[in-house]
């Protein structure tokens, strides 16, 4: 069950209510593809830093450990001992990102595993069929995300064949008996007419939740939020709307604002993994030489474990000597950043202040 808590014009503060546990949004989604975060981060941490629902991807645990191997050991949340809710990507972001190794058949897409090359065919029904065996709380239906540029003709046959691919992920859910939340995804490139077109088709359809996918793909910021502009009015208010692969902070003030509730990034772990952390002041590089004596934390004003314990001094120092727990110690802290972000934003909306705070955060950032 979704419902409204509080509106500001188009933000809005939400509950969605499932099997696993109670989602607020708006909501980030922490990246766990392989069923962990990438920088030495349990699912422990996960907890700690306030995080709400752990994304992970069908076509990776597919090739590792195998679906089945996750189901013997109690399904996804256990196996990576994480309590809260998750949601499973189908696959169909990788129909984009690995377009050298697949081939796109009406069917659904022929992989060359990226890594040992044997072949893995994935359609719909195999997607769901990987899902719905994976237990994941929220399951995405089975699509492709098309690259950008690409030409109006191109995209329509994508979204056309995206939609006859919906309607048989929903036919094999429900073959299933799966008490799973299927997310349908809206396409059409930076068309509005096609996103538009779309969208309604595929609201007719009742789902527990729609995403927009095929943005963050290359397209400039000015495009995504147009398409937004025009997309999130035509898909239901009472359902979730998930911005898929989204974004900076400032990516995300501007996506609340336009009336989305559900986010997903590897920005904050990989960024971590760099050195790069986000803080009230905006980005900072502690692999820079200005922090080699600098005893302040990450952000005065952070409140993480992280800031609570070290310098940047200190943090510096272990990129510098190749120790793993500088990965760990900005991971851990810009996934803080951002949960800690989301909660802010419900609370401002709550209060029918999120205009000011959006106003407030994109002027401290901008000087970054």
């Amino acid at each position: 069950m979704y419902t409204i808590v509080s509106t500001q014009n188009q933000a809005k503060h939400a509950r969605l209510t499932t099997l696993h546990g109670i989602i607020e949004t708006p909501v980030f989604m922490n990246v766990a593809t392989l069923a962990a975060i990438k920088g030495a981060v349990s699912s422990q941490d996960l907890k700690d830093v306030g995080c709400q629902v752990a994304l992970c991807n069908t076509y990776h645990l597919h090739l590792r450990p195998g679906e089945d191997i996750v189901r013997a050991l109690g399904g996804l949340g256990p196996f990576m001992a994480w309590e809260g809710p998750t949601l499973t990507d189908s696959g169909g972001f990788q129909v984009f990102s690995l377009g050298a190794l697949r081939k796109i058949k009406e069917e659904g897409v022929y992989f060359s595993s990226h890594i040992d090359g044997r072949k893995i065919f994935m359609g719909p029904e195999e997607s769901m069929n990987i899902q719905h065996t994976l237990g994941a709380t929220i399951a995405m239906a089975f699509d492709e995300c098309a690259p950008h540029p690409a030409q109006r003709d191109y995209i329509q046959d994508s979204v056309n064949r995206t939609t006859r691919w919906l309607i048989r992920s929903i036919d094999r859910m429900k073959a299933l008996g799966s008490s799973q939340l299927l997310f349908g995804i809206n396409q059409g490139g930076t068309y509005e007419d096609i996103r538009i077109q779309h969208a309604k088709r595929i609201s007719d359809m009742e789902l527990p939740g729609y995403a927009i996918g095929g943005l963050a793909v290359g397209e400039t910021i000015e495009d995504m939020y147009r398409i937004l502009e025009c997309v999130v009015p035509y898909l239901p208010q009472y359902k979730p709307t998930y911005l898929m692969g989204v974004g900076t902070p400032e990516n995300i003030l501007e996506a609340v604002a336009r009336g989305v509730d559900f986010f997903d990034c590897v920005l904050p772990a990989r960024n971590g993994r760099h050195g790069q952390v986000f803080t009230s002041q905006g980005k900072i590089n502690l692999n820079n030489a200005r922090f080699q004596q600098d005893s302040d934390p990450i952000d005065t004003a952070c409140t993480c474990m992280v800031c609570k314990n070290h310098s940047r001094a200190y943090i510096r120092h272990l990129f510098k000597a190749k120790e793993m727990l500088a990965m760990r110690l900005c991971v851990l802290h810009n996934l803080h950043f951002y949960n800690h972000l989301m909660a802010d934003i419900r609370h401002a909306i709550d209060e029918g202040r999120f205009e000011a705070l959006k106003s407030e955060r994109l002027a401290q950032w901008a000087n970054e």
